[in-house]
């Protein structure tokens, strides 16, 4: 591999006798993995786990298999799967990930969560917001709100409020080289220290957020430490936080001068480039009240959802229930209003008003188990390749009409309208592939 100018040199000085067997990981492909999705009723294992870490396995997965499209698994490198890790939020905490998309951490963050308590995923660029919105929604979690926002804006409306915040900051990229070698386009000598003074401006609004007590991941995908233990000094100049240790496995070190951090280079660990930080927050801030959002249904919405809750669903689905516009979305309790805020996902979407009756949603039909529904029609492998593809299904019994969650592999895949024995098809047309 060709670098950048100016990149040999930097790291040759800083890795000293290690360079060389670094600078070799290069010509070597970048390393495959993805994570299985415990929120998901029926489970799958992997050949080849990754040592101490859950759900995580080295390998690839197609994105036409039912494990991928009903949000069983979820494709995202070793070393980018540490952020999430180190993070390991308790299920009921309020959490948010600063800069979510593609959406590898933010269903890494829910995996721990566990459907409880709250995760704002946040997104600024609004193309790159619509592709995690995209994930999230596969993934089958009901308790996140995906924002399209600056750090400053959602400082405004959340002070105070985090007990997590997950910065894995836009960053040099140099720890992608391997993976993406594009990333070599952007880079020059003096653009870590570029990339570091966007980092401190967002780190700056990310305090505000912080909850007396909470706790503050800090990552970026490159070795450079203008960008990583700078930055640690910095922020431990500035604030009241305490770094945290972080346990190395599989071959991460130590950060230079702060051995709590940790980096991860490919000739030590099977992955590609990260550095992750953990801090507890020692401060104080106002803590101003919050004012809650409230719930805006009509009666005439309410008796539909409700007929239709008693007819499909075997669980009471609980937040706070709003529409926008004829789209019901349910949203986690707890949440400020959100009114100034763009959204790009307004918590889990229910399904639509009609005239008279209520139309369930395909993500409802990923969030929910199949144990917490009333009625549930199995695919076969031959009918998931049709189904995905459009076409209609004819069943091998008769069903009562009604709406059904659809099943491949055992976990949901939307929901369809049965007519005797005829399913008909409701995969997103946007989704659809042969």
């Amino acid at each position: 591999m060709t670098f950048p100018q100016g990149f040999k040199e930097k790291y040759t000085q800083l890795l000293g006798e290690e360079a060389e067997a670094f600078f070799q990981t290069f010509d070597e492909p970048a390393v495959s993995a993805y994570r299985t999705n415990p929120l998901k009723a029926e489970q799958i294992r992997g050949n080849e786990p990754i040592p101490g870490m859950p759900w995580s396995y080295y390998g690839k997965v197609s994105g036409k298999s039912i494990a991928h499209v009903t949000g069983l698994v979820y494709s995202q490198e070793p070393a980018a799967q540490m952020v999430a890790q180190v993070a390991h939020p308790s299920p009921g905490m309020k959490v948010l990930d600063l800069a979510a998309a593609p959406g590898g951490k933010t269903t890494h963050l829910l995996s721990y969560l566990d459907d409880q308590g709250l995760l704002v995923s946040n997104e600024i660029h609004k193309g790159r917001s619509k592709i995690l919105v995209e994930n999230v929604e596969r993934f089958g979690a009901r308790n996140v709100v995906v924002t399209n926002e600056s750090a400053e804006r959602l400082a405004k409306v959340f002070p105070a409020y985090f007990d997590l915040i997950v910065l894995d900051a836009p960053c040099s990229g140099e720890g992608m080289f391997r993976k993406q070698p594009d990333a070599m386009d952007y880079w020059h000598p003096d653009y870590p220290a570029q990339c570091a003074g966007l980092q401190r401006e967002i780190l700056t609004d990310a305090i505000k957020m912080l909850a007396p007590g909470g706790q503050l991941v800090y990552s970026t995908c490159t070795w450079a430490p203008e960008e990583n233990e700078e930055i640690i000094s910095w922020l431990l100049e500035e604030y009241e936080l305490e770094l945290l240790p972080i346990e190395k496995i599989n071959g991460m070190v130590e950060g230079i001068g702060y051995p709590e951090t940790a980096r991860m280079y490919p000739h030590r660990f099977k992955g590609e480039g990260q550095f992750v930080a953990k801090f507890l927050y020692r401060g104080e801030p106002e803590v101003k009240k919050i004012k809650e959002g409230r719930s805006n249904l009509t009666a005439e919405q309410k008796k539909l959802w409700q007929a239709f809750a008693k007819d499909c669903l075997a669980i009471d689905l609980e937040g706070l229930y709003q529409c926008f516009g004829d789209q019901l979305y349910l949203l986690p309790v707890g949440l400020p209003d959100l009114k100034k805020v763009k959204i790009a996902r307004n918590g889990l979407h229910l399904g639509t008003f009609k005239k008279n009756r209520f139309e369930p949603s395909f993500a409802l039909g990923l969030a929910l188990k199949p144990d917490q529904v009333k009625k549930s029609v199995s695919l076969s492998d031959p009918d998931f390749m049709k189904y995905v593809a459009g076409e209609t299904i004819q069943l091998d019994q008769d069903y009562p009409n009604g709406w059904y969650q659809v099943l491949a592999g055992g976990n949901g895949l939307g929901f369809a309208k049965v007519t005797g024995r005829t399913l008909k098809n409701f995969f997103p047309k946007g989704l659809r592939f042969r």
